[in-house]
């Protein structure tokens, strides 16, 4: 059976609004690690809601998500990685996917984390569940939920946190209009 089971959607939709889940997933994984809050919230429907993350408590929505995940990886060093995507389609402007995902998360403020007692951060292990809807033509996430497999600490005697080289350019990909 096709990924868009008995739906009557045409492949190269569905090839298309694949590839841009696979975008709208990036930017979440860039806009938290590089903390640009400002713009994570448009990546949501406004009725999204959350479950399985420490920043927020379930069925919160996408202001108290925001927030949530703001306030707590503020003194942090974050890095999110998704892959291995299966996206069922369940509706001309819907989908399911799961999303393979590892995470890791290093406080630097001095803070022990709750996940991992005595410890100054975690690697994560597991998979977001998701729901996307097409609205307006644009793809959004209107349910997340972060499942997890592993947690591992890093322990407060790990060699301190390094910046890498070279630090991201949060409007890299912004386009401007020609001068």
């Amino acid at each position: 059976m096709p990924p868009y089971g008995d739906l009557a959607i045409d492949p190269i939709d569905y090839l298309l609004s694949v590839e841009a889940i696979r975008q709208v997933k990036a930017r979440y994984c860039r806009f938290i690690d590089t903390k640009q809050w400002d713009r994570l919230g448009s990546l949501f429907t406004a009725d999204c809601r959350f479950e399985g993350l420490g920043s927020a408590p379930a069925g919160a929505d996408v202001a108290t998500f925001v927030q949530g995940v703001s306030s707590r990886l503020a003194a942090t060093i974050s890095v999110h990685h998704v892959h291995t995507h299966e996206v069922v389609r369940t509706g001309s402007d819907a989908a399911r996917v799961i999303w393979a995902m590892e995470d890791f998360v290093e406080w630097t403020d001095g803070s022990t984390v709750k996940e991992t007692p005595g410890s100054r951060g975690f690697f994560g292990y597991g998979h977001y569940e998701e729901e996307y809807r097409r609205e307006n033509g644009e793809w959004k996430i209107s349910f997340l939920r972060l499942t997890r497999l592993r947690i591992d600490p890093v322990p407060i005697e790990a060699p301190p946190p390094r910046m890498g080289q070279r630090q991201a350019t949060p409007g890299w990909l912004d386009i401007q209009e020609p001068q």
